[in-house]
């Protein structure tokens, strides 16, 4: 069996760990490192894993020190698809109110109701029922 991971660089660790599993709602399994944080840290959404976060440093370490965009560079959006609007909504608040940035306000799309927001590290989510 395998697991696919989509892989972002945080510049703390901490603040990513308290914006998605406390303010998000989602799991973050793992044994906590000495910080109190699951090592690695990974977020699952609906019981299954989808972002591993990785240290700055560490990051470009492990792309063989290629450079690490910055919050303002994007080159990867996480599209989380919902059941319903409502659903919608209560992503775009949570995240709002845990520190994230709404981008995109939700509203009516051509591919349905949608919104957009950036967590604390500037990675971009596109939250959409369809």
């Amino acid at each position: 069996m395998s697991t696919f991971f989509v892989s972002l660089p945080t510049a703390d660790r901490a603040r990513t760990h308290v914006f998605y599993s406390r303010g998000m709602g989602f799991e973050t399994p793992g044994v906590p490192a000495e910080d109190g944080v699951p090592e690695p840290l990974v977020v699952a959404v609906d019981g299954q894993p989808v972002v591993m976060f990785i240290p700055t440093g560490g990051f470009g370490w492990v792309t063989g020190g290629r450079e690490t965009a910055g919050p303002d560079t994007h080159e990867v959006l996480l599209s989380l698809a919902v059941r319903d609007a409502e659903l919608v909504d209560v992503y775009m608040v949570r995240a709002a109110n845990a520190g994230g940035t709404v981008v995109t306000p939700a509203g009516p799309q051509p591919w349905g109701y949608s919104g957009t927001f950036a967590d604390p590290d500037g990675h971009l989510w596109q939250v959409t029922a369809l």
